[in-house]
Parts: C-alpha cells; sequence; structure tokens
C-alpha cells in the first residue's frame, strides 16, 4: 500500500499522544498548546486558529471524529487510530513565532531592523484583521455546515424539526451576523490597503 506523507507539528502530536488528550476540545488543545510556546510569543486568537486548522486537518485524515453529540461551542472531538495509508511527518516549529503583533527577538540576540512605528501600525492591524478574517471565516464555515446539516436532519427526519427548529434559526441568525462580521473586516482591510 502506497503512503501518503502526513506533515505534522510535533509539539501537537506530543500532547495528542497523552492519554488526557485523547479526547479534547479546540479550546483545551489550543490552552495546552499555548502553554508550551515562549510566553509573550503569540496572540491566543493565531494559536486557536492553527490549532483548529491542524484539527480539520486531522479529521480530513481519517486520524480525528467529532463526538456523537454535536455542540455549538465545546466541540469534543475524538483521536482515533493513525491510518495505516499515512507516513507521519514530525515537523518543528510550525506555528509562527512571531505573528507580527510581537516581534521576537532572534535567539542569538541580534535585533532585526526595523520599518518606521506607522508602516508597523499599519501592518499589525493588517495581520491583526487578517487573524479575524481567518477565524470568521472558519466560524461562517463552521455555522454554515451546522445549518446544513439541520436541513437534512428535518428531511430525513421530519419529526425532529418541531424540537429543533429553535436551534436551526439559532444557527442561521449566526450566520448572518457572520456574514457581516466577514464585510466589516474586508471592508477594514481594503481601507488599509488603500492608504
Amino acid at each position: 500500500m502506497k503512503q501518503d506523507s502526513f506533515e505534522f507539528d510535533r509539539q501537537l502530536h506530543d500532547l495528542l499522544c497523552q492519554d488526557i488528550h485523547r479526547e479534547f476540545t479546540t479550546h483545551q488543545l489550543r490552552d495546552a498548546y499555548a502553554a508550551l510556546l515562549p510566553p509573550s510569543s503569540f496572540r491566543l486568537a493565531d494559536v486557536r486558529i492553527y490549532v483548529y486548522e491542524q484539527i480539520r486537518r486531522l479529521i480530513r485524515a481519517g486520524w480525528v471524529e467529532m463526538a456523537e453529540q454535536r455542540q455549538k461551542r465545546g466541540q469534543v472531538f475524538r483521536l482515533l487510530e493513525m491510518p495505516q495509508r499515512l507516513k507521519l511527518v514530525l515537523v518543528d516549529g510550525c506555528f509562527p513565532k512571531s505573528t507580527g503583533l510581537v516581534d521576537v527577538l532572534a535567539d542569538e540576540g541580534q535585533e532585526r531592523s526595523r520599518p518606521s512605528s506607522s508602516s508597523m501600525e499599519e501592518q499589525d492591524d493588517q495581520t491583526r484583521l487578517q487573524a479575524m478574517l481567518k477565524e470568521a471565516r472558519l466560524d461562517l464555515l463552521s455555522s454554515m455546515g451546522e445549518t446544513e446539516r439541520y436541513k437534512q436532519l428535518f428531511e430525513e427526519i421530519p419529526h425532529l424539526k418541531g424540537r429543533l427548529e429553535a436551534e436551526y434559526l439559532e444557527v442561521r441568525d449566526r450566520s448572518s451576523k457572520l456574514i457581516g462580521h466577514l464585510r466589516a473586516i474586508e471592508n477594514a482591510l481594503k481601507a488599509i490597503s488603500a492608504v
């Protein structure tokens, strides 16, 4: 059987190998991963996005699954056996050491040449907005997926509609709000780019 190479963060892999993380939420894994990073070298929102992307990769690879009970917040994921078709390649330093908001000096203590403070602020704003945009897109995709699943459930099991309609409407409203958030962030990015 031909194996597919699967590059994965060594620290995240070590965490997942611990029994305590056989079942986990994004929040739990994010906090455990953040605890391994140097203090003041990251934003928690960036770590959340990174960890969430890695969980999605694991789901696509068939190595992680969502727990049967779906939750709006605090969704539980379950680690499965690594698929035999995967050839695991562990990689160090996958998470960016610098988010653009906090510059970490190189280990040798060499200072990086710094742009002017106004252009740096602009870069910081742009980086922050890009992270917010990524997070809003992920939230929107999750919300839209939940809405689609409710529709499918209503078609397949019609008697559930009465019991789940309130949750469905709430998720649909959240999707609409997230679209608004997305547009606002995109407009802010355009405004910064135009300056």
